[in-house]
């Protein structure tokens, strides 16, 4: 593996999240001041662009919703494009607490994906019923795939090395589902070491939760889709960004 990032970008993206996303940015430049802050403003209709600018960050404005999955691919491509040799992604709503930032980024020194682990032993994160199901059973069947123990295959806090960045800049999935466990899968496949360390999740600052009861209700059934399109697609696809 590589050394710790010397270019670090943490990628915030962002829908709607006027009342949060300020703070989320104040929070990030506190905790790694030498990282640069961009937030994907994922087609908003608030105020979302101009508070993260105000709080320092530098936004790039998408001109209509594509996901967390799309924004994302912006944000690896704008690493890319930039030099950055290490990506962290942080929600906007507060969940994620920037002061594990530096964990992740010290242990991409010997994997290429780090996951921000929420059942790893720290915090009270907690799920139920279908959704809670669909966790383990994923992180068994993406643990085998990645030939790790994993415990937390859906959380989108994760620290990314270069070669991920090489991989995701060009196939990072925009489907439901498909920015955590497709991705993981299709990194996992070209031969990135995949690793996990524990955080610990905040309750949501504002705004309102993307998982509803009807959405947590189907939740199993679009996952194990979501890991099937992975398994699907051909192996060698994005080996060639990652070879170097």
């Amino acid at each position: 593996m590589s050394p710790s990032p010397r270019r670090l970008l943490i990628v915030v993206p962002a829908l709607n999240e006027q009342e949060s996303v300020g703070d989320v940015v104040r929070a990030v430049a506190e905790t790694v001041p030498d990282a640069s802050c961009l937030v994907i403003d994922d087609g908003s209709t608030d105020a979302t662009a101009a508070v993260a600018q105000q709080a320092g960050a530098t936004v790039l404005s998408l001109p209509f919703n594509l996901g967390v999955g799309g924004a994302m691919r912006a944000g690896y491509r704008y690493a890319r494009d930039h030099g950055f040799d290490g990506v962290v992604q942080v929600d906007a709503d507060g969940q994620h607490d920037p002061g594990d930032i530096p964990a992740l980024v010290a242990a991409l020194g010997d994997a290429d994906v780090v996951i921000g682990a929420r059942f790893a032993g720290t915090g009270a994160y907690m799920a139920r019923g279908p959704r809670l199901w669909a966790m383990r059973v994923l992180a068994a069947a993406v643990g085998r795939v990645a030939h790790r123990k994993l415990t937390d295959v859906t959380s989108g806090f994760k620290a990314s090395g270069p070669r991920a960045i090489a991989l995701f800049s060009r196939t990072y999935p925009a489907e439901y589902l498909g920015d955590t466990v497709e991705a993981l899968v299709i990194a996992a496949r070209v031969g990135l070491v995949i690793d996990q360390v524990p955080v610990e999740m905040h309750a949501r600052q504002a705004g309102t939760p993307s998982q509803r009861p009807l959405r947590a209700s189907v939740y199993l059934v679009r996952a194990g889709v979501a890991f099937v399109l992975a398994m699907l697609r051909p192996r060698k696809q994005g080996a060639s960004e990652v070879s170097s």
